[in-house]
């Protein structure tokens, strides 16, 4: 599970990168319940997500050319620069170099050897989302990518992560689970799923990283989801052991999964 005691390499904030912030805001209010707020002209239209009066995540206007509407997945780092040249060093690219935001941290955005776009957060007066793991929240990330091996192999070596392999059922391939370094599988945050460049049309085959949103109700959110302009390419389904998930793009494009987890 994802909590918000943040470790180094654990999944500490996400925001999305939209064409029109305000249609964002509309849309994910009436599906996961969330409020927008701004922070004004200033902020080039960005802000924050609140569940409940917490942040759960953020929005800011796309400005990157010919780039997809896409969340971005932020990792906990004690040192963003260290993290950058280790990055490079492992054949991966910066291009959001280190940077800090306003003292509430500083930031940096990359992408790994495949081409997958992920970025990390140095905490400073923001240790990063006030809520995780509930409903309306944050409860897992997820990596698709064409190379699980190497994926593995570079991500291990930037955070320290550890894995384990999970068969998937009906001979579906393997699944990679992530866990922090040196902490117990009750702190599992994501996976990696190998899959062929052909099934990551999103993104030209690129691989790419997306958020797993916990809900109480999977067929009812996704109902929400539709019925807000937004459409779904898988689900919902049942998957043993996990719960009910669908996998769904907003109005953009950007893609998210919704899980209404298993009872244990």
């Amino acid at each position: 599970m994802i909590t918000t005691d943040f470790v180094p390499g654990s999944p500490c904030w996400l925001d999305l990168g939209a064409p029109d912030v305000a249609a964002a805001a509309a849309f994910y209010g009436p599906v996961l319940g969330w409020e927008f707020q701004s922070y004004g002209p200033d902020a080039g239209g960005f802000g924050v997500f609140r569940l409940n009066g917490k942040i759960v995540g953020a929005v800011g206007r796309l400005t990157e050319e010919g780039a997809r509407s896409a969340w971005m997945i932020y990792f906990n780092t004690p040192d963003a620069d260290s993290t950058a040249q280790a990055v490079e060093r492992s054949g991966g690219t910066v291009r959001v170099v280190p940077m800090d935001a306003d003292g509430e941290g500083r930031m940096a955005q990359f992408s790994d050897p495949l081409g997958g776009q992920f970025a990390v957060w140095q905490p400073g007066r923001s240790k990063g989302l006030d809520a995780v793991d509930e409903p309306g929240t944050l409860c897992w990330t997820e990596l698709y990518t064409t190379d699980a091996a190497a994926a593995k192999e570079f991500y291990g070596g930037l955070f320290g992560w550890q894995t384990q392999d999970m068969p998937l059922p009906g001979g579906g391939g393997t699944y990679s689970l992530i866990t922090p370094s040196g902490l117990g599988e009750e702190r599992m945050q994501g996976g990696v799923m190998q899959l062929p460049a052909e099934y990551l049309a999103l993104t030209g085959g690129r691989p790419y990283w997306h958020p797993v949103f916990a809900v109480a109700d999977c067929d009812g959110t996704v109902a929400k989801v539709t019925g807000n302009g937004g459409s779904v390419q898988m689900g919902p389904e049942d998957a043993e052991g996990v719960g009910r998930l669908a996998v769904c793009l907003d109005p953009s494009g950007a893609d998210f999964v919704l899980l209404t987890p298993s009872e244990s």
